[in-house]
């Protein structure tokens, strides 16, 4: 017997009863960056390997432990994308769209690919719904970006999410705080991890986002950048909080949150929960104003943010968010016999240009098994179909619910269907008036 073929390590498959979850999820979150003037943007799996180089940094651990790069038949290095906003800006660049009215809103729900060890909301196939807004240099849009993201999370029904808050400055004021955070923690470079020690001359920042809880420890009193702000980096982050106070999004101020990369600036953000284990990052973001330029275009302040949908629908199962009802039949059609047969299909087909959902057996079952199916599936209502419906051309609708049936013609069905399940929505509003009357 042949070895059952099973999914790759790190992926999972979503399936029938799933897929609702997530067309709901993804529909809510596109249709609400819509409302603050984002258009979808689709980019290609893979890219050539210096786009990821350039854009999320040769000395991240995802360019040097967690990228999918291979040689293709050209031997042109390729990489899947682990992440959106490389993508994006190189779009951005290729297709000339920065010569278009500023800002450019972009947004994506796209499959991305890491290298890491599986476990729950971390898959080395996961995905991403992402904005990125570009050429908005004032704080007003950081605020519009980080309330479009609280915005999307309050629709999708999720409480306790934490927002936390941090500015990183700019390479102006930077540079004096990395020589702060190089002097703090030489004293300790003996008690940092491996990762940290290297890190502590190439980019000393990623230190306050270790896991270690050694290098945690440490980090709590190392310098916070906050402090080390100019003054416009401080007037841009006063904005950016007087906005969001003005607007009701409540946070606090996080002075670990960190980019590692020069190209990262001023405000980053994150919304956090502490219902999912260890990764409780269900949503980051931030400005990166120096990236376009960094990838050979012009100088375009540009920020957005990136939301994982795993670790989003396992905090909504967590919470039982609400998810829409799954779809079932309005009307299962069992015919008995070979004309029946076609004639169901061609009922079928006539109702469900009209927008409903319509099933018809295509098994050749007997009329018990085809009811005893239409009673598995939910179907609203049956109507049998045989030679003597067939040859009077009337049939009957029945109720599923109640056993109630209904005389149609036939050569009317459509028509009729839409009588019947008009007044049968009709009747339960009347019944849910008089019980709220009633109570």
């Amino acid at each position: 017997m042949a070895q059952t073929i099973t999914a790759v390590r790190g992926t999972q498959d979503v399936l029938p009863g799933e897929s609702r979850k997530w067309q709901y999820v993804e529909k809510t979150l596109l249709q609400t960056a819509g409302q603050y003037g984002y258009r979808e943007l689709r980019v290609p799996v893979f890219e050539q390997t210096g786009l990821f180089l350039r854009s999320v940094g040769d000395t991240t651990d995802v360019v040097q432990k967690e990228m999918y790069t291979f040689d293709d038949k050209g031997g042109r290095s390729l990489t899947l994308r682990p992440e959106g906003t490389a993508g994006a800006v190189r779009a951005l660049l290729e297709h000339g769209l920065y010569n278009d009215a500023l800002p450019v809103k972009a947004c994506y729900v796209l499959s991305c690919y890491r290298y890491e060890k599986p476990q729950a909301g971390r898959l080395r196939e996961f995905h991403q719904f992402g904005v990125e807004c570009f050429g908005a240099p004032a704080p007003s849009a950081d605020a519009e970006v980080i309330a479009l993201a609280h915005n999307a999370l309050r629709r999708l029904g999720l409480q306790n999410i934490r927002l936390e808050l941090n500015s990183i400055g700019c390479p102006t004021c930077r540079a004096e705080y990395l020589a702060a955070l190089r002097a703090y923690f030489a004293d300790y470079k003996d008690q940092l991890c491996a990762t940290c020690q290297d890190r502590l001359e190439r980019n000393p920042m990623r230190i306050l986002d270790c896991k270690s809880p050694v290098c945690q420890a440490i980090a709590q009193n190392a310098p916070k950048m906050l402090d080390y702000l100019c003054d416009d980096c401080q007037a841009h982050f006063e904005g950016v909080k007087a906005r969001l106070n003005a607007a009701g999004v409540e946070y606090v101020i996080n002075p670990s949150i960190v980019r590692g990369l020069d190209y990262y600036t001023r405000t980053v953000f994150e919304f956090v929960s502490t219902e999912i284990g260890a990764q409780g990052t269900v949503c980051a973001g931030g400005r990166y104003d120096g990236l376009v330029a960094e990838m050979g275009g012009p100088q375009l302040p540009s920020l957005g943010f990136g939301l994982g949908l795993e670790r989003l629908l396992l905090l909504m199962e967590k919470q039982n968010c609400p998810f829409p009802a799954e779809q079932k039949p309005h009307l299962y059609i069992a015919p008995m016999g070979e004309a029946a047969q076609i004639a169901a299909a061609t009922y079928a087909d006539a109702l469900r240009q009209e927008g409903f959902c319509v099933l018809t057996d295509l098994n050749g079952r007997g009329l018990k098994a085809q009811m005893k199916y239409a009673d598995k599936l939910g179907a609203a209502y049956t109507l049998v179909l045989g030679d003597d419906e067939l040859q009077t051309g009337a049939a009957q609708l029945k109720n599923m619910a109640t056993g109630a049936q209904t005389p149609v013609k036939l050569a009317e069905l459509t028509a009729a269907f839409y009588a019947v399940t008009k007044q049968t929505a009709l009747s339960q509003l009347e019944e849910s008036a008089a019980r709220f009357n009633k109570e």
